[in-house]
């Protein structure tokens, strides 16, 4: 389970304070495929940074599984992303001279898992987000749209428990989308991971268990 209690972020500029998320307390069940909705500049993505220990609040406290992460350390944090926790980020964030199989194996390499099995979970999954014939090449002979596909194949790859995602299917086609969204729903199902998803998208949207709505940082009814 994710918690969040009383969880508040304030951006400071200079003299200014700019508050990003006031007084979120939220509960997500293992297994729960989860959608932030809301207007751009509402909360959503420093939401999903704080989750990720990609930023800290700046009050309240974040829980994994009853566990606060209040004391975690960056190299604790490092850990958790690389073996608890997926990101599908809003810019991709590939390595540009690495080919596709080794953007998408990184998370496994650096957790030591055997080439055999590295192979296997990679090739799996560049296949199924239709990229068989990508394989060598390099991001920036990419589409938007097959950099993005990449980038949730390498989120995945390493069976996360957590799957932060935000707006992950703006860069892809409309039957594409449909097609990424039906696969990490039926992974979040057959693997009880859970996914907290930032999409402004009503069709995105149907295929979450339940909406957080976020209005001007708070979760609005």
């Amino acid at each position: 389970m994710v918690e969040l209690k009383n969880i508040t972020k304030i951006y400071r500029q200079g003299p200014l304070e700019i508050p990003a998320l006031k007084e979120i307390n939220l509960q997500i069940p293992q297994g729960e495929f989860c959608l932030l909705m809301g207007p751009s500049g509402c909360g959503k993505s420093t939401l999903l940074n704080l989750v990720g220990g990609l930023d800290n609040p700046t009050s309240g406290e974040l829980f994994f599984n009853g566990n606060s992460t209040a004391a975690f350390t960056d190299r604790e944090w490092t850990i958790c992303r690389r073996t608890e926790i997926g990101i599908v980020f809003q810019f991709f964030n590939l390595l540009p001279t690495l080919p596709v199989y080794e953007n998408v194996s990184l998370p496994l390499v650096l957790n030591k898992i055997s080439r055999k099995e590295t192979d296997a979970r990679v090739l799996e999954l560049i296949g199924r987000m239709g990229l068989k014939d990508k394989v060598r090449s390099l991001p920036g002979t990419l589409s938007g749209g097959e950099q993005q596909r990449v980038a949730i194949a390498r989120a995945l790859v390493h069976s996360p428990r957590i799957l932060l995602a935000d707006e992950p299917t703006g860069n892809l086609d409309t039957r594409m989308g449909r097609e990424i969204l039906a696969l990490i729903q039926s992974l979040s199902k057959e693997n009880k991971m859970t996914v907290i998803m930032a999409t402004h998208s009503q069709e995105t949207a149907a295929f979450g268990d339940r909406i957080i709505p976020l209005k001007d940082g708070r979760i609005s009814s």
